[in-house]
């Protein structure tokens, strides 16, 4: 019997895209003829974060709270499921019709601390990269807990994984001062990568030249980082510390000396089509939501490009389902804010009917409630 897969099934398409086959087959008749059929059951997994317009978690939502529009054409929720972070501690019955259990387990989350070094391209931006880094040290002190797992990476002309998920807060601060000194961990190579215990990211990244070669641009580090980050089951939460990238326009840059910024009309910011929809679908259909917080804390000391390429953190911010930072007092506003959006979301399960061949669908979700938020990454992949 022969089963054709019509989208990933590995471990990483949980809470993802899930696809199975039901074949059929006839028992031989006559001249024991055998007849083969297949049949394409598929089910999405989006997690959502909803929030009420202050940024509280909402809880105890079910089926008929949300609409879902697959491809322009609204499905059926067939599952809705709540998971926490934490342990609440109201009473049973409160508990029940919330539909949250008062004792189970934790859910693990995981954070991907990625700062994408300004000092080559904007060195007047190096204080505020280090700032980012003393705000996050101060975050893994107070904001984490038990059963969060951290990453850290940065990229100035490839990436560099500083260190691979865990929830030792000393390793963290350590691959946090690498980042400070712009030191290569080259941990990536193959001599010299060891094998992680539990989620992992460099146990599924590109390694060596073949890492250099791929994220030569940060669109690139980014599909990197989320195709590795696939494998780990859950949510993951990028926070994306940059100034931006996409279309700057021809503002005084030097495009061959700067990386990850292309160069293009004057005057508007444009997502380059050639790299920026596929990294978007990458990190949408690897769970992965961008919460990109700027290095120009305040917009009204940024460059005219500098803002155009902040919007591309808006952007993609927007299109995985995460949140844009800027205009704050310091970088403790927004690394708070990523813990507290993350403190539970939902899992929304429903039936698609996808086409034959590889396709990107766009989902759009929202609740039958408009004042509050949703956010949702904004399709998946059919396929693999």
């Amino acid at each position: 019997m022969h089963c054709t897969p019509f989208a990933r099934t590995t471990a990483r398409t949980a809470p993802a895209l899930l696809a199975a086959c039901l074949l059929a087959w006839t028992p031989a008749v006559a001249q024991e003829a055998e007849f083969k059929g297949e049949i394409r059951v598929t089910e999405v997994l989006l997690d959502v974060v909803v929030t009420d317009a202050d940024g509280n978690v909402i809880l105890g939502l079910g089926p008929d709270d949300f609409v879902i529009e697959d491809g322009s054409q609204e499905v059926e929720l067939t599952d809705v499921t709540f998971y926490s972070n934490r342990r609440f501690l109201e009473s049973a019955n409160l508990a029940e019709r919330l539909g949250v259990s008062p004792d189970e387990v934790p859910v693990d989350r995981y954070f991907l601390l990625f700062f994408d070094d300004p000092r080559q391209v904007y060195p007047d931006l190096s204080n505020q990269l280090l700032d980012s880094l003393r705000w996050a040290r101060r975050w893994v002190h107070q904001e984490l807990l038990p059963n969060d797992y951290v990453a850290v990476l940065s990229y100035d002309v490839k990436l560099k994984l500083h260190q691979d998920f865990t929830t030792d807060n000393e390793a963290v601060l350590r691959a946090l001062d690498g980042v400070a000194r712009g030191k290569d961990p080259g941990g990536n190579w193959p001599s010299r990568a060891a094998l992680s215990e539990g989620p992992s990211l460099r146990q599924n990244l590109l390694q060596g030249e073949e890492l250099s070669k791929a994220t030569r641009k940060i669109y690139g580090a980014l599909e990197a980082v989320a195709d590795a980050a696939g494998y780990v089951i859950g949510r993951k939460n990028l926070l994306l510390f940059s100034v931006g990238f996409g279309d700057s326009g021809e503002f005084g840059l030097n495009p061959a000396a700067v990386s990850n910024l292309e160069s293009t009309g004057f005057g508007t910011y444009q997502a380059d089509e050639r790299y920026y929809p596929h990294m978007m679908q990458e990190l949408n259909d690897n769970n992965v939501a961008v919460y990109a917080v700027s290095y120009l804390e305040n917009l009204a000391d940024e460059t005219f490009d500098q803002g155009l390429l902040n919007n591309g953190l808006s952007l993609v911010a927007n299109d995985t389902g995460g949140e844009y930072y800027a205009n704050f007092v310091n970088f403790r506003f927004p690394l708070r804010e990523v813990v507290d959006d993350n403190n539970g979301y939902y899992l929304l399960a429903y039936k698609a009917s996808v086409p034959e061949e590889d396709a990107y669908r766009e989902v759009e979700v929202r609740t039958k409630n408009p004042s509050f938020v949703v956010r949702a990454r904004k399709g998946y992949l059919t396929g693999g």
